[in-house]
């Protein structure tokens, strides 16, 4: 079997819509994030190859899941991998979860409702954040606000590539309930771009989608770790720079996502949001002394 490998895209962190393993995070962490995203972006690159036969996807799936659990080394990034987590004490859990994810990428090509495609981010998107907080050491109790950060910036994705999606792995995971309330339909995906019930689907879907970023607002406040807050500061600052383009944007007729200025400005603008909210909460409060009476 050719080795994961060589099916990769050549997609990388720097195409992603957040910065992986960024310098703000600290640099003891980085070799095992960047080996988490390795592993991750080789088995999404599985499940998205365009020749690549289902059975095949799914045995190179199994192979990559053997070999992070110990059976096997001829697929390097599962055991590089095994070996960074190994290093650390931490289970491969999270990974195993993604796992689901891109097998269900395999197997499944449509979705009925919101909570069907909120089910897939569980597994495709959730542990993602799960891992980076189990990584710096974070309580379970950030999990919450994490899992909604890490779902809304899936189907901000899922928003931005709808048309490539259907037109190159006839792939939807726009709800059919949604598409069915605005009279649109999946073929419309295929044009160059969105007709009026399609654009007021996925607008509607971008509106319910901020819903969902509002959630995991308190993210950043509920770490304790420096870095990491800023990193997630960051991050939900281009998340909800994107889902506001995407509400008044059509991502069939043009590319919906942040140009080089937009990515400084909002960086900038999240790191000091992050800086200026912590300095305040460490701020001492004067004690004003005993009341006197007037």
């Amino acid at each position: 079997m050719t080795s994961a490998s060589e099916l990769r895209s050549g997609k990388g962190d720097r195409d992603e819509n957040f910065p992986v393993a960024s310098w703000i995070i600290h640099p003891r962490h980085r070799a095992l994030i960047l080996a988490f995203y390795n592993f991750v972006r080789t088995a999404d690159d599985i499940a998205d190859h365009a020749t690549l036969p289902p059975e095949e996807k799914l045995a190179y799936l199994d192979l990559l899941e053997a070999e992070l659990n110990g059976k096997g080394d001829t697929q390097a990034e599962a055991v590089i991998l095994r070996r960074a987590l190994a290093e650390r004490g931490m289970p491969p859990r999270h990974a195993l979860d993604v796992l689901i994810a891109f097998r269900m990428d395999v197997t499944k090509l449509r979705y009925e409702t919101w909570d069907e495609v909120i089910h897939y981010c569980r597994y495709s998107a959730m542990p993602v954040g799960r891992f980076m907080l189990d990584v710096h050491g974070e309580a379970t109790s950030t999990w919450v606000a994490s899992d909604a950060l890490c779902a809304a910036l899936q189907i901000n994705n899922h928003l931005q590539d709808c048309g490539k999606d259907f037109r190159a792995l006839n792939r939807v995971y726009l709800p059919r309930d949604a598409l069915a309330a605005s009279g649109a339909s999946v073929e419309q995906l295929g044009g160059d771009h969105s007709p009026p019930q399609m654009l007021a689907c996925l607008q509607s879907l971008a509106a319910r989608n901020e819903e969902l970023l509002n959630e995991s607002k308190s993210l950043s406040a509920e770490v304790r770790d420096f870095r990491l807050g800023v990193d997630i500061s960051v991050i939900q600052a281009y998340a909800d720079r994107i889902v506001r383009l995407l509400k008044v944007r059509d991502p069939l007729r043009e590319r919906v996502h942040l140009n080089k200025l937009e990515l400084l400005t909002f960086s900038l603008a999240g790191i000091a949001g992050e800086i200026g909210r912590r300095a305040f909460h460490r701020r001492p409060i004067s004690n004003p002394g005993p009341a006197h009476d007037a």
